[in-house]
């Protein structure tokens, strides 16, 4: 893929994060969602590539828009496959919590797991820890892993986790090893490229969340040296048979970085809607906005911040003033 789509998926997830942010706060993530979906999928045509959702906003008959197998953008090449989360975050949108994010990621044809949209055991750390750890091994031995890569004491090793009941485990066995231990609400597309970036306060990433979100932090994670690993967690057989159709023949398969990604040319491109570890959240001034997007190419490393002011009036209306938003 030429480094000029760069800046493409950028506009992409900078839509998705124009119209969602608007409804930052107003309790209805649902509405916050839809706008993030449409703008993200009409601006996607605009992009001169021909686009396959492999992880979207669900099967053909659950999403209106961005399902899995959806043809978008406007062109005839380069063929890629397309991972997308318009909004990464939900609840914390509607909440006005930090961290959600606009999330695409591109890569050729073939080269994303097809993940299930079900459950996914995860483990992630950044390049200096890369090597070093291991989902089947103890929540202590990771610790002590990590730490010694990073040259740090355990007691100065910090580990993002989804604050669920089902990670109570590992938040004990954490805080028993001498570790800190950051719990938040949603978000851990969010949370594993923390994990994965230096300057972010946080060291590895541990817990359960969603297969698709996996993915696509993967992708981030390849770009920026880091390692992960991940294992399908079906909770009942319609998931085991899900696994079944999307191929998977080893439920229990443990999955390296390669496994959830493969090769490097791949492009990540996020913006924030609400401030968080890595990005500034949407910012309104009137007839313009502030966005703080961050884009990454696989072949090259390189990593772009990018702030843009963006002119309201002269954006399409369902970015400028989304449905939900708009007043009777």
């Amino acid at each position: 893929m030429e480094r000029e789509l760069s800046l493409e998926f950028v506009r992409v997830t900078e839509a998705a994060a124009l119209a969602s942010g608007r409804l930052m706060g107003r309790g209805d993530k649902e509405a916050a969602d839809q706008a993030a979906v449409d703008a993200m999928r009409s601006v996607f045509d605009t992009v001169n590539i021909d686009g396959t959702v492999v992880i979207g906003e669900g099967e053909m008959d659950e999403a209106p828009m961005l399902y899995i197998g959806e043809r978008v953008g406007g062109g005839t090449e380069p063929c890629v496959d397309i991972a997308v989360d318009p909004l990464e975050g939900t609840n914390l949108v509607a909440k006005g919590l930090p961290n959600a994010l606009a999330v695409v990621a591109i890569a050729n044809r073939g080269c994303f797991l097809h993940a299930p949209d079900m459950y996914m055991d995860k483990i992630a750390v950044g390049p200096k820890a890369r090597g070093c750890i291991d989902l089947d091994a103890s929540i202590a031995e990771n610790l002590g892993r990590v730490a010694e890569a990073l040259k740090k004491d355990v007691r100065d090793v910090t580990a993002i986790v989804l604050d669920r009941e089902r990670h109570q485990h590992i938040i004990e066995d954490t805080r028993k090893a001498g570790a800190r231990v950051k719990l938040i609400s949603d978000g851990d597309v969010s949370a594993a490229i923390a994990a994965a970036l230096e300057n972010t306060g946080v060291d590895i990433l541990f817990g359960i969340g969603g297969a698709p979100e996996g993915v696509i932090a993967a992708a981030a994670i390849k770009i920026l040296g880091g390692e992960m690993q991940a294992r399908l967690a079906p909770e009942d057989e319609d998931d085991l048979e899900r696994i079944r159709v999307m191929g998977i023949e080893d439920a229990g398969k443990l999955f390296q970085l390669e496994d959830l990604v493969s090769g490097n040319d791949i492009f990540f491109a996020a913006t924030g809607i609400t401030d968080g570890d890595m990005l500034k959240g949407v910012r309104y001034r009137g007839k313009t906005a502030e966005t703080h997007s961050l884009i990454m190419r696989g072949i090259t490393g390189t990593i772009r911040n990018i702030y843009a002011t963006h002119t309201l009036d002269k954006k399409p209306r369902f970015i400028a003033d989304p449905p939900a938003n708009r007043r009777p």
